[in-house]
């Protein structure tokens, strides 16, 4: 599903990463194990507001040479583009480096390729693979990565549009995707109203937690709390 109102992306920018998987968690509680990020990735940019878009899912290598001819690998860069640039609007790129043990062996993302696809419309990239050219990144243009290196070796695109796992979390091409320095998760399109719903519940019991934990009244506010 991609129709997602204003509001909602509107909601859904306002708050971070871990607040939407706890209020998933919340109304949706299947959702509880699993459609998120589980291993650590570095965000170079940690103040950029959250990442709301549609996933774009690539997969790539960059420690071998391209296998294709160069003309026929040139119309797979363009077709690609495409791909990019297609609806649904914005963009997430979820990139899955096919390098195995030697994943980050090159980095598919620097100056050139933010900038490239900021102007396609897309917001940042996830990736379990690597970064570099850190402070010539395209201004706003939000990445988190599992490395950093200096080189991009023989980066290339091998497929996109299909089924990706990421850092541990499985992606559709179209997927909804909330994403920043915490790492990222799948947004269940059909539950964000409840979700809106849920916010204030969730901020009331956090802050009534928080409220005694620093009230001095030790562990029997704390547990006077959690009762509600």
């Amino acid at each position: 599903m991609t129709n997602v109102t204003a509001s909602q992306f509107e909601f859904l920018r306002s708050i971070d990463t871990p607040t939407v998987c706890n209020l998933i968690e919340m109304v949706a509680p299947e959702r509880r194990g699993h459609g998120y990020t589980v291993k650590h990735l570095h965000c170079p940019f940690p103040d950029l507001p959250p990442m709301v878009g549609f996933a774009k899912t690539v997969t790539f290598k960059a420690k071998e040479k391209v296998p294709l001819g160069e003309a026929g690998y040139m119309q797979k860069r363009l077709d690609y583009l495409d791909y990019v640039a297609s609806a649904p609007q914005p963009a997430v790129m979820i990139m899955h480096d096919l390098d195995g043990e030697r994943a980050g062996f090159g980095a598919f993302w620097g100056e050139v390729q933010s900038n490239v696809h900021k102007a396609l419309g897309a917001l940042g990239v996830v990736t379990d693979g690597s970064i570099r050219d850190i402070p010539m990144i395209a201004p706003g243009f939000q990445m988190v990565a599992a490395m950093i290196v200096p080189s991009h070796a023989y980066v290339h695109v091998v497929d996109y549009g299909i089924d990706v796992t990421v850092a541990g979390m499985a992606t559709r091409s179209g997927d909804l995707m909330h994403a920043d320095r915490h790492g990222a998760v799948v947004v269940p399109v059909d539950k964000i109203d409840a979700m809106k719903a849920a916010n204030d519940k969730l901020a009331a019991t956090e802050a009534r937690i928080i409220a005694a934990a620093k009230s001095g009244g030790g562990v029997e506010a704390i547990k006077a709390a959690l009762r509600g």
